[in-house]
């Protein structure tokens, strides 16, 4: 088994990661104006990957076990969803 993000799994990728950069940014933004700098940003973004990332990368790595073709990849495709709109809830309530 290999493992390979093609087409949209790749784009969809690369968008979950800008939005977890981008949210990270703020973050550090935010953590240096207010003073509260700590360590538990970057353990956060750190868990993050290991939650969120992880198992879509499980997904991906399986997608060729599916007989259909379409359950696992739209498992991946709604699990990449949620966790941009985790993301961009999480921007709206640090602004």
């Amino acid at each position: 088994m290999t493992f390979v993000l093609t087409g949209w799994m790749l784009y969809t990728m690369w968008v979950l990661f800008g939005l977890m950069g981008l949210s990270f940014l703020l973050g550090l933004y935010r953590a240096l104006v207010d003073n509260k700098f700590s360590s538990s940003l970057f353990l956060d973004y750190l868990k993050d990957v290991l939650y969120y990332v992880l198992p879509l990368f499980v997904l991906a790595n399986i997608v060729s076990l599916d007989y259909t073709g379409y359950l696992l990849l739209g498992a991946y495709y709604v699990g990449a969803f949620g966790v941009a709109l985790k993301y961009l809830g999480d921007m709206k309530r640090k602004l």
